[in-house]
């Protein structure tokens, strides 16, 4: 769930996985990867299931470098992190849900204790996702 003022801008391609080819399959050359030795992982701290008003959520706790990595596979790697603590999280909607976190909660309300992501919650586009500010289908927990 993120707080704070909305993010108006959208998720690059590169941020949801489904971009365009990479430079090495179009033929044009790739801009280099960005890595975030400054900040390497973990990125989770910990994650605790509750019950809330909206159902069970996943609440995820990041650790400082989880806040402040930049690195272009960051999402990705706390992700895993994420699945290792919380097996049953791995569905699509819960991914969604916490790549929008990684995306915009960070900025928007980058003190945030957790980031919380609900399995009940549909699967819905980029747009949708951020439009409901990370929680699509209902409120807020």
């Amino acid at each position: 769930s993120v707080s704070g003022s909305g993010a108006e801008s959208s998720v690059s391609d590169a941020a949801s996985g489904s971009g365009a080819p990479s430079g090495a399959a179009s033929g044009a050359p790739s801009a280099a990867p960005v890595f975030d030795p400054a900040h390497p992982p973990p990125y989770v701290d910990h994650v605790t299931w509750v019950s809330t008003a909206v159902g069970p959520s996943l609440q995820i706790y990041p650790t400082p470098n989880g806040r402040a990595s930049i690195a272009d596979d960051g999402a990705q790697v706390a992700w895993r992190e994420v699945l290792a603590l919380a097996p049953d999280a791995d569905t699509p909607g819960m991914n969604a849900q916490f790549v929008c976190h990684w995306n915009f909660a960070r900025a928007v309300d980058p003190n945030k204790p957790s980031w919380n992501i609900e399995p009940q919650r549909p699967v819905v586009d980029d747009s949708t996702m951020i439009a409901t500010r990370c929680n699509p289908g209902g409120p807020e927990e």
